[in-house]
């Protein structure tokens, strides 16, 4: 009996030091870091927070709470400890603890100092999208252009991005929408979508491809792609995607866009709160432009 028992704390112990799985596929991780803001409606706080061992690297991230009396009292500034909770399909933050304060610097995402950059003007609604040349997960050289008559979908990640919030939301959404899509038009696709990563130096073909595999994607509905960073650049400040990779660090915003078959945007989703089903119909629409 007491080497059942011994099994058993055993057991325990070590599911709460990696991160617990509860029965309906939940992970809770302990995490430290320092609020950088604080929404007004007390719904999330974005905080820079260090490595997660086996789940994420450090981030600087906007954090859901269920419970908006979670970040009552707390402010810029303050280092904290917390509990993220992760599933499948959403994450928050619960249990919010002050171990200090410091300063925080809450300016705009800014770019490396010193990079090399095209001067790009932003993109709006009505305007026509550049000709843009990527490299695909297969490894193949694409252009935006090669895919007129078609109506695009491009939206924005990163391969290490495993909070379920941002770029597997972003990804997932895809999928879903593709299968909405491919549903009612039967032959060869009218539409087409682009998972563009803003992570080249990581996310080479080979590990888009191994990405890609994962999502059960339809090469001839979907390309995961990246490219030079002065294009990746380029694209990004001129949909007003905000990203930065600085000290190890990513912090990022999305941006989801929808062009027409004549290289015209039709539609930009700003954050993550965009269904597929909302994503579809604005496609269906630009396709009839």
């Amino acid at each position: 009996m007491k080497r059942w028992k011994m099994a058993v704390w055993t057991i325990l112990i070590v599911g709460l030091l990696a991160g617990c799985q509860t029965r309906r596929g939940i992970k809770v991780y302990s995490v430290r870091g320092v609020i950088q803001e604080i929404n007004s409606d007390l719904t999330m706080a974005r905080v820079k927070h260090e490595e997660i061992p086996g789940y994420m690297e450090a981030m600087t991230m906007p954090l859901r709470v269920k419970q908006t009396n979670e970040l009552v009292g707390f402010k810029a500034g303050d280092i904290v400890t917390f509990e993220m909770v992760v599933s499948s399909k959403e994450g928050w933050i619960r249990g919010l603890v002050r171990q200090g304060e410091t300063s925080v610097d809450v300016a705009p995402l800014a770019r490396e100092p010193f990079r090399r950059v095209r001067d790009v003007e932003p993109l709006e609604v009505g305007n026509q999208m550049p000709a843009y040349t990527f490299t695909n997960e297969l490894g193949k050289r694409i252009s935006l252009d090669s895919f007129r008559g078609q109506t695009l979908a491009l939206t924005f990640i990163f391969t290490r991005c495993p909070f379920p919030d941002f770029c597997p939301r972003m990804t997932g959404n895809f999928g879903e929408t593709i299968k909405r899509l491919k549903a009612s038009h039967e032959g060869k696709p009218k539409f087409h979508f682009f998972s563009i990563s803003f992570d080249p130096e990581y996310d080479t073909p080979e590990r888009l491809k191994k990405h890609a595999l994962m999502q059960r994607y339809l090469p001839g509905w979907w390309s995961f792609v990246t490219g030079a960073q002065v294009d990746i650049d380029a694209i990004t400040e001129q949909f007003g995607l905000g990203f930065a990779y600085r000290t190890g660090t990513f912090d990022h915003t999305l941006r989801t866009a929808v062009i027409d078959g004549q290289g015209i945007v039709r539609h930009i989703f700003i954050g993550n709160q965009w269904k597929p089903e909302e994503l579809a119909t604005a496609m269906e629409a630009a396709s009839r432009q």
